[in-house]
């Protein structure tokens, strides 16, 4: 596991560890089953194959994906979540109902400002 312990504040871990948009999507996109590499890749449009490996490599550094390689030609690689893993699905899910409380939110804000 990285290297934590010298982080005293839950939130601050928390942060930590899923500490990029990138680590939250690949979470996201991993929660509806295991994923290859090219998956992964192509779900995540703008990612770079070397900012997706890095990024893939921590996860699995910090516990929450498994990484499984098949010994065939070419390599087979397969990315899913450990139960570490899964236990960030409320997080992700409050996440993305905060997202879209706001969203309405500040529509409804853009709409009442512009009727000033």
């Amino acid at each position: 596991m990285e290297l934590l312990s010298g982080i005293d504040c839950p939130i601050e871990l928390t942060l930590s560890i899923i500490s990029n948009k990138w680590c939250v999507l690949i979470l996201r996109d991993l929660f509806s089953g295991t994923k290859r590499f090219g998956e992964l890749k192509k779900s995540l449009n703008d990612i770079s194959p070397k900012v997706l490996t890095s990024n893939l490599k921590k996860l699995e550094l910090n516990g929450l994906i498994n990484r499984k390689v098949y010994p065939i030609v070419p390599p087979k690689v397969e990315y899913s979540l450990t139960k570490l893993g899964l236990t960030l699905r409320p997080v992700l899910d409050s996440l993305g109902k905060w997202g879209n409380d706001f969203k309405k939110m500040s529509s409804q804000e853009i709409g009442v400002s512009n009727k000033s």
